[in-house]
Formats: C-alpha cells, sequence, structure tokens
C-alpha cells in the first residue's frame, strides 16, 4: 500500500487520527501487563508500547495540504486531564470482538471534555463527522492476527492490571501509515498537557 493514498487525478492524503499521549511511566506499566496477558492468548498481536494512547477522534483520509490547519485546531482544543486511571481489560467491539483493550476510569469526566472539545473543533473544519456511539475512552493493547478471525466474546479476560491513576500527557494529531506488521504512527502537531 501506498504511504498517502491519492485520489484519481487528485492531491494526496494522509490517514489522521486525534489521540492522548499516556505518560512514559503508563507506557511501560501497561506493555508490563500486556506481555503477560498476550502470552495466554496467541492469536493476539501485541500494541508496540510507543503505539499505547488513547484514541480521541478518528478523522481517517485527509489531503496533506490540510494537515497544518487540522493539527493548530487540535492543540487550540487542548486541556488538561488529571485523574484519570487504567480500568479493568475489555474485548472490543462487544459483539464481534477483535481487539483487547484496556478501559480508563474517567469518572471526573476530563477525557470526555478533551473528546469533545477535539470533535468540535473538527466538525467546525469540516474535517470530521462524530460517530453515533457513545465515546469510550481505552487503550487497544492487542489485535488479533491476521486469518484468526474475531475472538469470542464469551473468552475469559485476563485480569486487570495494577491500577494507576495518571494525567494525560499530550494531545496528538497522528499520521497512521498501514504496514503487513500493524500501523506506525508519525506525530504531525502535539500539545504537551499540564
Amino acid at each position: 500500500m501506498k504511504a498517502a493514498r491519492r485520489a484519481r487525478g487528485g492531491p494526496e492524503r494522509a490517514r489522521l487520527f486525534v489521540a492522548l499521549d499516556l505518560p512514559e511511566d503508563v507506557r511501560a506499566h501497561v506493555a508490563e501487563w500486556q506481555r503477560e496477558a498476550l502470552e495466554r492468548v496467541p492469536e493476539l498481536r501485541g500494541v508496540v508500547p510507543e503505539a499505547l494512547h488513547v484514541t480521541l477522534c478518528f478523522i481517517g483520509w485527509r489531503e496533506l495540504g490540510e494537515l497544518d490547519t487540522i493539527g493548530g485546531a487540535v492543540t487550540a482544543a487542548a486541556a488538561a486531564v488529571p485523574g484519570v486511571a487504567l480500568d479493568g481489560p475489555v474485548w472490543l467491539p462487544r459483539r464481534r470482538p477483535r481487539v483487547l483493550a484496556l478501559g480508563i476510569d474517567d469518572s471526573e469526566s476530563a477525557c470526555l471534555r478533551l473528546q469533545e472539545a477535539v470533535s468540535a473543533a473538527l466538525v467546525r473544519g469540516r474535517w470530521f463527522e462524530p460517530e453515533r456511539r457513545p465515546f469510550f475512552p481505552h487503550v487497544t493493547v492487542g489485535r488479533m492476527r491476521a486469518g484468526t478471525g474475531r475472538a469470542p466474546a464469551s473468552r475469559p479476560l485476563p485480569e486487570a492490571p495494577a491500577p494507576l491513576r495518571f494525567a494525560g500527557a499530550a494531545l496528538t494529531l497522528y499520521r497512521s501509515r498501514p504496514t503487513a506488521g500493524g500501523a506506525t504512527y508519525e506525530p504531525l502537531a502535539r500539545a504537551v498537557l499540564a
């Protein structure tokens, strides 16, 4: 697959999403839990530690000429996300799962407010159409390997990681580049969160 899609005769495009980045110590904590959890589920391919994040908005394919403007809109929506915590594992989507994730306990709704602010900024710019389903903050830790289908919804979940409360590290606009071994993510615009 080409690094940038080109519409018939049109401009080059990039696949984009906006994420809440985890602090390094939280990524390390999740990666340690992930190694043990995925040993029991060989059908899952683990997400590399540097790619662990909370997706706030999946934008999809946009023209390369729009990236700076989109990045500016995203970083302008930045706000602190204090007091969130790792929650238990969950299969996603719930009906026909193909992803193992850790939920995020957002009891103070700081993550939800940030997601709503980013979504509103992207909608104003006409770069994004919000999803119909409610926002569910989570960190994807493993995806079903090609050819293994979906995990049965009744499959037992690994034990939850040790509780860890933290504040979001940064708000980032990422470019996703699909590869055979899983997507790689390139940060395009970032706002460090206080």
